[in-house]
Formats: C-alpha cells, sequence, structure tokens
C-alpha cells in the first residue's frame, strides 16, 4: 500500500509522523517523581498509625489501663507504658541496699537482730559520690573503702552488718566485696563480737556473737569458743520457713555475692576460730 496515501482529513501518513516527531522534541522529560511517591506513602502511614493509636486508646481506657501520650522534641508521638519504671540506680540499688535479715533471737529476756545491707556496685565516681551521700543520710556512713573516696567504691558493692539489741542498732561491721568474686570451696571470713550495743568494749570479753561469710555451697559451719566446745551453724533445707527466733543459720543475703552465717556462743565464752565442716 501506499504509505503517503490521504486520509479521510486530507492529510497522509507521512505528515502525521513529521508532527509527532515534532511534539516530541518540544517535550522536555524529567526526573520521576519518587519523593513526592514516599512523602505521600508516609502520610498515609502516619494516618494509619495514628488511627490504630487511637483505638488502642479507647480499648486501653475500656480495661482500666491508661497510656499516657508525650510529644518528643522532634514532633513524633510517643505512648508511653501506664506504670512508670523505678529509675535505672533504684533498679541496681544503689541509693537505697537490699537488707535480709541473718538471725535474731531472746537473750536473757533482751530481743536481738542481725540484719545486712547491701548497696550496689556504682560503675563511676558521679554515682559513688551520690551513693556515699545516700548512706550518709540514712545512718550508715562510709563502708571503709580504700581509698576512703569515691573511686574506692567503683565497680565494688559495699556491706553493712548492723546488731540491733532492744531497738537499740548499730553497725557492727562494714566493707566492700573484692573484686575477686565470691568465697569458694571451704573459704570463710568472721569477725566476732559482743552481744551488746557499747560505744567501747574490751577485745575479747564475752565476743560471743559470730557473724561471717562463706560460700553458696557451704553447708555446715563450726564456731569454737575458748573451752573447745563447739556450736554448729547449718544451712535448712530449701522451702523452709523461717519463723520466729532464729540463730546458728547460714543463708543467701541480698545482693550478696556470698552467703553468711551466724552463730551464738554460751553466756561467757568468748570465740576462738570457725571453719566450713561440710
Amino acid at each position: 500500500m501506499n504509505a503517503d496515501r490521504e486520509t479521510d482529513h486530507g492529510m497522509t501518513h507521512g505528515d502525521i509522523a513529521v508532527l509527532l516527531a515534532t511534539a516530541a522534541d518540544e517535550v522536555t522529560i524529567g526526573p520521576a517523581p519518587c519523593q513526592a511517591v514516599v512523602r505521600g506513602g508516609r502520610r498515609r502511614r502516619a494516618r494509619r498509625w495514628v488511627t490504630a493509636a487511637a483505638a488502642a486508646l479507647v480499648v486501653a481506657g475500656s480495661t482500666g489501663t491508661l497510656a499516657l501520650a508525650g510529644a518528643g522534641g522532634d514532633g513524633a508521638e510517643r505512648v508511653a507504658p501506664a506504670a512508670t519504671r523505678p529509675p535505672v540506680g533504684d533498679e541496681r540499688h544503689l541509693y537505697a541496699p537490699r537488707s535480709s535479715d541473718l538471725a535474731r533471737g531472746t537473750d536473757h529476756g533482751r530481743t536481738w537482730k542481725v540484719v545486712v545491707s547491701v548497696w550496689g556496685a556504682p560503675r563511676d565516681r558521679t554515682e559513688a559520690r551520690r551513693q556515699l551521700d545516700a548512706m550518709a543520710g540514712a545512718g550508715f556512713g562510709n563502708p571503709g573503702v580504700e581509698p576512703p573516696t569515691a573511686a574506692g567504691l567503683v565497680g565494688r558493692s559495699a556491706y553493712f552488718v548492723r546488731l540491733t539489741v532492744d531497738g537499740r542498732t548499730s553497725t557492727k561491721v562494714r566493707g566492700v566485696f573484692d573484686r575477686r568474686g565470691t568465697l569458694s570451696g571451704r573459704q570463710v571470713w568472721s569477725a566476732a563480737l559482743p552481744l551488746e550495743i557499747r560505744r567501747t568494749t574490751p577485745r575479747g570479753s564475752g565476743e560471743r556473737l559470730v557473724i561471717g561469710r562463706v560460700s553458696p555451697t557451704a553447708q555446715e559451719v563450726t564456731c569454737t569458743w575458748d573451752d573447745s566446745t563447739t556450736t554448729t551453724a547449718y544451712r535448712p533445707a530449701p522451702g523452709t520457713g523461717i519463723v520466729g527466733d532464729f540463730e546458728d543459720l547460714i543463708r543467701p543475703a541480698d545482693g550478696s555475692p556470698s552467703d553468711w552465717f551466724v552463730c551464738l556462743g554460751p553466756e561467757g565464752r568468748t570465740f576462738e576460730a570457725a571453719a566450713v565442716t561440710k
């Protein structure tokens, strides 16, 4: 067929081809509108997020749970849980200790108890300084670290052992846990003191209350007195409820890497030695 034959409007196919080519030359092709498409998608997602968040708030309100919405510095909406978690410092017990009863009893009509309080290890000097302030404010004082500054507390948990007799309390033992870790095997650390709350007590006079630390695997500690008699502190069976007076036991303490024991000797006796015997 003839490519230049006329159309119904008097134009040949050749004329049409020339016109189309001219029009194409006058068209400017720009880049694809990717950013506009992305912005549009973000707007649609934001609308869907707001709708979902509103529905979640309605559901939370119907179940008695309150969600709080706050705007961040970037303008984005953030939903916080209803139950506010305590500060990290509180979770690590930097500024309030964990306290555990180690022993309690009645002696000649006087009630007594021994409590150990463990403070978490600060990560830096700022935390350590704040912890020392908290210890002083709570009446514990300095744990006796070397050097006796905030630097001596960094990375180390501190402990205070306090004796209460008839409502009067005094700190009897204080220190920090060694960086090398817990006691192991038959290792034992102990201190002896009178069952009294006095400012000064001559050493060796009636030191019949023994407080010590052992490994978590120790099952029995034997305390020997100056007349060669002995008292055995044992670990109670798992799940055993401790009620009323209890003494001569091996017990864990919250936050402590080692377990603790307490032996109470007979009236007039003085402590000689302690050993893990099982």
